[in-house]
């Protein structure tokens, strides 16, 4: 494969045929390389969020998925805007192929990192709002704080929380995690 070119276009076939080993996620048909691995921190309040989700989703119809997972936030042949985010719950399975998720997921979680945390809270907010994903979380290690943005009217309510609360789920009534559980021994 040659090198991405920034100035060039390429669409979700493009990017079928990129080597897997490869990083990388589509906005509106431009590469952005990821990061290779996460920190430590960041792999465990994946793997607490995600082993919550998948416990309190165990009996319902929704599933959890943790990156890497495709979503092609794009429905249709435009389809040129292809994310991987930390944490995904699609609770409307016609959503799911064998090459992830098609449309926007129910719950997208994000776990900043210091080379995506601008991308996280910038790019990542405005196209999963545009795309309708209901529930954003956005959490933050470094300040040991989550923020949730619920959307409503085609817009973003923030919710935050911090050290002491105990978060929930909009989406997912019922699921209720506190921080310090989140955080774990980075309390």
């Amino acid at each position: 494969m040659d090198a991405l070119q920034s100035d060039k276009r390429y669409t979700y076939a493009d990017y079928l045929t990129w080597d897997e080993t490869i990083r990388c996620e589509l906005f509106d048909g431009v590469p952005c390389m990821m990061s290779p691995a996460p920190s430590r921190m960041h792999q465990d309040i994946n793997m607490t969020l995600s082993t919550q989700l998948n416990n309190f989703l165990a009996d319902k119809p929704c599933k959890v998925y943790a990156a890497p997972f495709d979503v092609r936030l794009s429905v249709g042949e435009g389809n040129d805007t292809i994310v991987q985010p930390d944490i995904v719950v699609v609770c409307d399975r016609t959503k799911l192929d064998e090459k992830g998720c098609l449309g926007a997921p129910d719950l997208i979680v994000e776990i900043l990192s210091p080379s995506s945390a601008a991308h996280d809270r910038v790019r990542k907010f405005n196209k999963y709002r545009q795309a309708g994903v209901r529930e954003y979380w956005i959490v933050d290690p470094e300040s040991k704080t989550v923020n949730a943005y619920i959307l409503e009217n085609e817009k973003y309510t923030a919710v935050a929380w911090s050290q002491g609360d105990t978060m929930c789920s909009h989406v997912l009534s019922g699921f209720m995690i506190t921080l310090a559980d989140l955080f774990g021994e980075f309390s």
